[in-house]
């Protein structure tokens, strides 16, 4: 390695410095960036879903890690759809990620939604003898990332941040 001695003389010097602050601050700043980005691709027909997506920033054992996430339970489902409709339409998920779709379609339990929000969705709607729902027909739902994409359409972006942040901070000067 050319300079080798300098830049290992440079990385213990960082030691007693900010460093590890100056780190942690540029890597928060990028996970936001992907948190912001995924929040403007999310779809969403109330909010809940876009509005559910955090980030959380942590150092421990000396390795600074940072995550954008949602908690909600049908996010993944958003993500990368589901049943034969999602099967066939799945473009720009995460393509490391193994999916397993169901092959057929199924019924959505009649009590899960209103009849509104089933015919909102397109879902057909099963009855009982008095016109009451029991259930909704559906064939799944094609993918519709927002958090893959969030992240690897900036890529590029988060890498030069924190190469401008190592950068500065081996200069002595503040992000």
């Amino acid at each position: 390695m050319k300079n080798g001695d300098e830049l290992l003389k440079k990385l213990n010097a960082l030691e007693d410095s900010t460093f590890a602050d100056d780190l942690m601050m540029a890597v928060n700043d990028c996970i936001t960036m992907v948190q912001a980005a995924a929040k403007d691709s999310c779809p969403t027909h109330h909010g809940e879903l876009k509005n559910s997506i955090h980030t959380m920033t942590e150092e421990k054992d000396d390795k600074i890690t940072s995550v954008c996430y949602t908690d909600k339970e049908y996010a993944a489902y958003v993500e990368f759809g589901t049943g034969p409709v999602g099967l066939a339409d799945h473009n720009g998920i995460a393509p490391d990620i193994p999916v397993a779709y169901s092959q057929s379609g199924w019924m959505i339990p009649g009590d899960a939604m209103t009849r509104y929000e089933a015919e909102e969705y397109g879902l057909g709607v099963v009855e009982d003898k008095d016109g009451e729902p029991i259930g909704y027909l559906t064939n799944g739902q094609p993918a519709q990332p927002y958090m893959y994409p969030a992240l690897k359409d900036n890529e590029d972006e988060i890498k030069k941040r924190l190469s401008e942040a190592v950068k500065l901070s081996f200069e002595g000067k503040k992000l």
